[in-house]
């Protein structure tokens, strides 16, 4: 419920903005990852927690983030959240060493957590149904400009001053736009009237678990106790969490979502494209600079026929999404993420020529921005409008434990074929680990077919009433 009426032009503003310093903070840190190692020493693991403590906190609080919003006010939990990033940008920025900067990410991506759910709920909630597609595509299409800005933004930073000052770009965002949004948002609430604790803990620990398992299971090997303890307690934990919000009279993420095939659907290829790209990125971001010894200004630069193509063809997506329904434009985005990573996988050497690669970055960033809005959209579709918050949480923590899932995995496979020792030593990681990003996108790809066709999902995947508690 809203206390007025929300005004969709100063929403869209609002929610733009600060989704895409969330947006432009994540791609910088990749871009500046060289200088970082440079600067602050360690190796591919301390690279790696760099990116994944915020993954992992931004995870792990996602579900908590949109809780907190239905149940004390969206637009109250939107400035909190903005204010703790703007906070720990600056603390990140000042880091003396890794540790400091991995702690100060941690705290980044826990506002981010809170941020990100409530930018997509709080849009939804400004425009009717038959505009919402239109309004979550150039919504995308800001999350693809700081996917195109990132990169080159972050490599301008590094090359003309320092990698800390990625991190400062943030504070004058955050400082300038929480005037605006305490007094241009309306506040609004969730349908839940009591917070669901015991869900919270449990969501919150399980993820924890299993996303600790990951991340450190590179580092202490997979069969460590350490590692195996953490992921079964983790799985033990979600398991729990299930239990608990079928039975729960105010679920946190009410079991009924996943009756819905486009609901449940949409999730997987969430989870498999943020698998398949974060995992392969992350290792692709470095490689200019490390094989072909670039700076990180004409690495960015590089990247920008990738990082670049969101920015333009998002908004047409979510355009086409009301109109012939998400199915075909997922399917064709995680096909053309596929063939572009596994093309990349198949012409990569150290001194393979730029213009080899421009293809498939072309290709590779229309897949992304492909699926970016119409998954959104079929979510938002599936479930009820005050219900918005709970699916937006639950889409953007399943596709964010993608992302930790992808980076781990690809960089363990990294690490078993390749080094930072050489260029030859680095292309024959990357190339190994890329490859299995290809299957997956390809594997989501052949999900994307079970996304209800649109008419279908309009007479068949409309979600049942809620039942009465107790």
């Amino acid at each position: 419920m809203s206390s007025r009426r929300p005004h969709p032009g100063w929403t869209f503003a609002i929610t733009a903005v600060a989704l895409f310093m969330v947006v432009l903070d994540n791609l910088v840190v990749t871009t500046a990852l060289p200088s970082i190692r440079a600067d602050l020493g360690g190796g591919v693991q301390d690279l790696e927690w760099t990116v994944n403590a915020y993954t992992l906190t931004f995870a792990v609080l996602l579900l908590t983030g949109a809780a907190l919003g239905d149940r004390f006010g969206r637009r109250r939990m939107f400035l909190i959240g903005l204010g703790l990033f703007t906070v720990s940008s600056a603390a990140a920025a000042l880091a003396p060493a890794t540790g400091a900067l991995i702690a100060a990410r941690a705290l980044q991506g826990a506002g981010a957590a809170i941020v990100t759910p409530l930018t997509l709920t709080l849009l939804s909630e400004a425009f009717p149904p038959e505009k919402r597609g239109l309004a979550i595509g150039a919504w995308s299409g800001i999350s693809g400009l700081g996917v195109a800005l990132g990169p080159l933004v972050g490599g301008a930073v590094v090359d003309g001053i320092s990698w800390h000052w990625i991190f400062w770009l943030n504070v004058p965002i955050g400082v300038a736009l929480a005037p605006v949004a305490a007094r241009r948002l309306t506040e609004s609430f969730g349908p839940a009237k009591e917070l669901d604790l015991p869900g919270l803990g449990l969501a919150g620990f399980g993820l924890l678990g299993v996303v600790y398992g990951i991340v450190r299971g590179n580092e202490l090997g997979w069969t460590s106790g350490e590692i195996v303890a953490s992921l079964a307690a983790g799985a033990a934990l979600l398991a729990a969490f299930v239990a608990w919000e079928l039975r729960a009279a105010h679920p946190m993420l009410p079991m009924r979502f996943f009756r819905s095939r486009a609901f449940a659907a949409s999730n997987g290829v969430s989870l498999a494209m943020y698998f398949g790209v974060f995992g392969s990125i992350f290792l692709l971001a470095q490689f200019f600079q490390v094989t072909q010894h670039f700076s990180p200004l004409e690495a960015g630069i590089r990247t920008l026929p990738w990082t670049g193509m969101p920015m333009l063809v998002a908004p047409v997506a979510g355009l086409l999404s009301d109109r012939i329904g998400s199915r075909p434009l997922m399917v064709a985005g995680l096909s053309l993420q596929a063939i572009a990573i596994a093309w990349l996988a198949g012409v990569s050497t150290p001194t393979v020529a730029y213009s080899s690669l421009v293809v498939p970055f072309v290709l590779a960033g229309t897949g992304m921005a492909l699926v970016f809005a119409p998954t959104a959209n079929a979510v938002l579709n599936a479930v009820r409008p005050q219900e918005a918050g709970q699916a937006s949480g639950a889409t953007n923590a399943i596709r964010e434990v993608g992302g930790v899932l992808g980076i781990a995995v690809l960089a363990s496979v990294f690490g078993a074929h390749g080094s930072y020792a050489s260029p030859q030593a680095f292309t024959d990681g990357m190339t190994s680990a890329i490859w299995i990003g290809a299957a997956v996108l390809a594997a989501g790809a052949l999900l994307a077919l079970l996304v209800p066709g649109r008419r279908v999902a309009a007479s068949r995947d409309a979600l049942e009433p809620a039942p009465a508690a107790g």
